[in-house]
């Protein structure tokens, strides 16, 4: 086994997850509680786990096929590479929606505090649009850099945070305690777990080799969990339940209600950059996903007209989406939970299903993919009972909103 090739999976998985979903998850799990949501995450991760060995096991049986469309075709025919296509375009433009909506009020604070610039929230949507537009356009290597930085910031904010928020918690907000919502946060807590798109690279990185491919996603997933409990015991331990229900009927990221919590100066400053630089890492790779999936679904020619309409057809998008939803948020973050379930869960379960090896073929095999499915069939029909507002009257009587 290749150590630096092992870690360097490992950071890979773990890096996807960390993402604009963390600060879109306090808000809704803080209506069930601290200790709730660590059940809720455990149950999310074991699932996601289980589909992501699935997905390494059909990933060794299709050597060579690191595509993750062209696998949905080989085991499940057409239909199979039909709904992988279409939940993997929603999927980006939903990431990409979350991300404009999420940068865009951050983006505007960062201008007032620097530079005494400001500016209005529209502007703010579209000035990072701007600029992300023209780092794609320079392609990988221009992405490549600019993460780095990104990921550097990103880092030393975490650890900023971690060590200077602890004493501003107070252990009474993490006593509320509530089941009811329980079933309501499954779609947005399955976005901090949907690291299976990395899986396909990873494998041609370790040539296929399962054993590493596994402790890959088993250590990466298992520091994302991490990762997440802690930034979750930090915000809910600072916010009372009252403010993360406005944060929520808002549909907006929590970091303007904590910084607000905290001290002015250097912390108010580090939970600005570390939601800053947590939704730019991921903006960059999904929007560079995004463009090159249009390239290549679309079958539009490379040369730089090509490239500029990708990347138009990769923004404008979700732009119109974020302009005509004022909770756009939570919105991009619930509508990319029901597309990661359908893509990362349901389809890695049935395409296991096809699998000739003895596990799979076995009832302990058979009944933990049916397990998966009907988990991604959950997830799904939260969404819709969301969409039609079955969980807001009693979120709001919990949250102290109601009248």
């Amino acid at each position: 086994m290749n150590i630096g090739k092992l870690i360097g999976g490992i950071l890979l998985v773990s890096g996807t997850t960390i993402g604009a979903g963390l600060l879109g998850l306090p808000a809704t799990c803080g209506f069930m509680g601290f200790y709730p949501s660590i059940a809720l995450f455990m149950l999310i991760w074991l699932f996601m786990l289980a589909s992501s060995v699935f997905f390494v096991d059909v990933c060794c049986d299709l050597k060579h096929h690191t595509n993750m469309i062209s696998m949905a075709e080989k085991k499940l025919g057409r239909w199979g590479m039909v709904v992988s296509w279409i939940s993997y375009l929603l999927l980006l433009y939903s990431l990409m929606a979350l991300y404009i909506s999420g940068s865009a009020p951050l983006f505007q604070q960062a201008l007032k505090s620097v530079f005494d610039i400001d500016i209005s929230m529209n502007v703010a949507k579209f000035i990072l649009p701007l600029f992300f537009g023209w780092v794609i356009y320079l392609g990988t290597v221009g992405v490549d850099l600019i993460n780095r930085i990104m990921m550097i910031g990103l880092i030393i904010a975490y650890f900023l945070l971690v060590s200077l928020l602890p004493e501003h918690i107070d252990l009474a907000n993490l006593n509320h305690f509530a089941f009811t919502p329980f079933i309501y946060a499954f779609p947005f807590v399955i976005v901090g777990f949907g690291y299976h798109v990395v899986i396909p690279s990873i494998g041609f990185y370790v040539d296929y080799d399962r054993k590493t491919m596994i402790y890959c996603v088993v250590i990466g997933s298992v520091l994302s969990l991490v990762i997440n409990i802690i930034w979750l015991f930090l915000v809910l331990g600072v916010l009372p339940l009252h403010n993360l229900a406005e944060v929520w009927k808002g549909g907006v990221p929590i970091t303007s209600a904590l910084a607000s919590y905290v001290p002015a100066g250097i912390l108010s400053k580090g939970v600005y950059f570390f939601s800053f630089f947590a939704i730019l890492t991921s903006f960059l790779g999904v929007g560079l996903s995004l463009a090159d999936f249009l390239i290549d679904g679309f079958k539009i020619k490379k040369g730089w007209e090509g490239r500029l309409l990708a990347i138009a057809l990769s923004f404008v998008p979700p732009l119109i989406f974020v302009f005509s939803y004022a909770r756009g948020f939570m919105l991009a973050l619930q509508y990319g939970g029901a597309f990661v379930a359908i893509l990362l869960a349901f389809i890695p379960a049935a395409m296991a299903w096809k699998l000739k090896t003895k596990f799979y073929q076995s009832l302990q095999g058979r009944v933990i993919v049916i397990a998966t499915m009907l988990f991604a069939f959950t997830v799904v029909t939260v969404n819709i009972l969301i969409r039609w507002g079955f969980f807001t009257e009693t979120l709001e009587k919990i949250g102290g909103l109601s009248s």
